[in-house]
């Protein structure tokens, strides 16, 4: 379970202070599909980094499965991030140079984990399986997106942060990509989406509104409409 308590980020541009988040109170559950929505600036991009350690708060507290993990050492912060947490992200960070497979398989290098079995199967289930060899610019953006996914998969982490999943995608591309990830998340993985797009949003459970660093709306949808919560 994801709980965020009264968190506040702020940060300091010579004399100017600014607080990216303003008094965030947030509660994710396992397995939950949420979309974080909100225009530039509005502190999404400052959220997902907390949610997903790469930053801590500057007040408040983040419990993630109960353990209050804004005051870790970063050692301790890299070992979730490596187990617990997976990121998919806008630009893909592919290593151009490098095949599917093996850009898949670079968290388990880094994690020194030498059992490699599950990476076929993977990337299979991503529907790779014929291009496990191709360079990233011998795949299409949406295949390039399915790599992205099964990297932040491969270590089999309890939460996925997708930071704009489907970029610049055709509408049928997009669409494939966000059933996936509502496949993950009826499979009982948490999925946050990070978006400023509406149509990407409406695929989400439940959407959170964000602006000028506070959460104004939260709300559970069914059937494409908003119910608050």
């Amino acid at each position: 379970m994801i709980q965020l308590e009264d968190v506040t980020k702020t940060y300091r541009t010579g004399k100017r202070e600014v607080r990216a988040l303003d008094g965030v109170d947030l509660t994710i559950n396992n397995g939950e599909l949420v979309a974080v929505i909100g225009p530039s600036g509005s502190g999404t991009s400052t959220l997902m980094n907390i949610l997903g350690c790469v930053d801590v708060p500057t007040s408040g507290r983040y419990l993630l499965d109960g353990i209050d993990v804004s005051s870790l050492s970063g050692n301790r912060l890299a070992k979730i991030r490596s187990t617990k947490i997976g990121f998919v992200f806008q630009l893909f960070n592919l290593v151009s140079r490098a095949s599917a497979i093996r850009n898949v398989e670079l968290p388990l290098v880094y994690a020194g984990v030498r059992d490699r079995r599950h990476l076929a199967q993977l990337l299979e289930q991503m529907g790779l399986g014929e291009r496990q060899q191709y360079l990233p610019h011998e795949l299409s953006s949406g295949q390039r997106h399915r790599v992205a996914i099964a990297r932040a998969l491969i270590n089999n982490p309890a939460i996925l942060l997708a930071d704009e999943p489907t970029g610049d995608l055709d509408p049928v591309a997009s669409a494939e990509i966000l059933t996936l990830l509502g496949d993950l998340s009826e499979a009982g993985r948490t999925v946050v989406i990070i978006t400023h797009k509406e149509e990407v949003a409406r695929f989400a459970k439940r959407v959170v509104r964000l602006r000028d660093g506070r959460i104004v709306s939260d709300q559970v949808q069914r059937n494409g409409s908003a119910i608050s919560a």
